[in-house]
């Protein structure tokens, strides 16, 4: 059933998607919207930094999200919209990840320098963030130039975004022209972010690692509108999650955060960078 799963969603993921992009999907949101949206991403990062300064050799990938769902359930979130990934290593540019399954947080145990990735999208007063940090445990001389890599990269996108491009292919050449390789690229769907909705949901309940409200908005609204991947085509207003990923040798970062795109312009919605 597993593999069946993946494999579904695999074939899903090389289907030309051109034509498929829901009339529904771009819309404005409102200043009072958007503060609702960074207060919900703000605790999101406040979570990932503070549990990334408790790692310690020899914790688990499950405990590690565990304690990241438990921080934020302590302070106000009560659905998610996919609970915490986490991932060690050279887990974190998905080597041996075949199946959904795999994605999941592991008995994996963290060792002295090694590369590391926290990501989770809580649903916080109704407002959806989705953030990405990557810390190192110790020293890594690679982890520091491809921190580097993606601040810049990170100060770029806006512009790229509003270039009229598609702006998987324009990343994907900075990251391969940078010397690394493209993760987000083997998502499911291959995506590098997806837009971002209020939820006006009322109950908690979860679907596996995925609220079944992740699904809900992706479905009701139009899947393929929703998400931003090579094939990509049409407007890109509105609010999107967007999250390059790099492979290095041994291990990947990345770095996801809210982009605003309004009236021909871009900028991410909290000025600070999260990496």
């Amino acid at each position: 059933m597993r593999n069946q799963i993946f494999s579904v969603v695999s074939k899903v993921n090389r289907l030309p998607i051109l034509d498929l992009i829901s009339p529904s999907a771009a819309r404005a949101h409102s200043q009072e919207e958007q503060q609702g949206y960074l207060e919900s991403q703000t605790l999101a990062q406040r979570c990932a930094r503070e549990i990334a300064g408790f790692l310690q050799e020899g914790w688990s990938e499950k405990k590690t999200a565990d304690l990241m769902e438990v921080w934020l359930r302590d302070h106000g979130v009560k659905a998610f919209f996919h609970k915490p990934f986490v991932w060690w290593g050279d887990r974190t540019r998905f080597n041996g990840v075949k199946t959904y399954w795999d994605y999941l947080p592991s008995g994996r145990l963290l060792c002295d320098g090694e590369v590391f990735i926290l990501d989770v999208a809580p649903i916080y007063n109704g407002y959806i963030s989705d953030v990405g940090f990557t810390g190192v445990l110790g020293n890594n001389e690679g982890f520091i130039k491809a921190r580097n890599f993606l601040a810049k990269l990170r100060e770029e996108i806006p512009m790229l975004a509003v270039e009229g491009k598609n702006l998987w292919h324009q990343i994907d050449r900075i990251i391969v022209d940078g010397g690394y390789d493209n993760i987000h690229k083997t998502y499911p769907f291959g995506v590098l972010g997806h837009r971002l909705h209020k939820n006006s949901a009322r109950l908690n309940a979860s679907f596996i690692h995925f609220g079944w409200q992740s699904y809900w908005e992706f479905l009701s609204r139009g899947l393929f509108g929703q998400i931003l991947n090579k094939d990509f085509s049409g407007s890109l207003d509105g609010l999107w999650a967007i999250e390059p990923h790099i492979g290095a040798p041994g291990f990947g970062a990345k770095f996801e955060e809210i982009l605003v795109m309004e009236n021909g312009t871009a900028r991410w919605l909290s000025e600070s960078s999260n990496i």
